[in-house]
């Protein structure tokens, strides 16, 4: 599934850099995640690189948008080919 960013996010700008395909922007009050470019890092890294940098855990996965590590992988092709 994508991540998502609650309320907590400080705007600290560490997950922007993080993520490699580029679905962190700034939103109105915090930092958001574009859910069609998330992959939770698949194809890139083991982990969610943005996840490891935040400092208050506030990027967690998106309930609305369950995803199968295959279907992951499938926008991750589509992301990058």
């Amino acid at each position: 599934m994508a991540l998502t960013i609650t309320e907590e996010c400080i705007n600290c700008d560490l997950c922007v850099d993080e993520c490699p395909n580029n679905a962190i922007f700034a939103g109105d009050q915090i930092y958001e995640i574009n859910p069609d470019r998330c992959t939770e890092c698949i194809g890139h890294y083991d982990l969610p690189s943005c996840v490891g940098v935040c400092p208050v855990e506030c990027i967690v996965p998106d309930p609305v948008r369950r995803e199968s590590l295959e279907q992951l992988a499938d926008k991750y092709a589509a992301l990058h080919s």
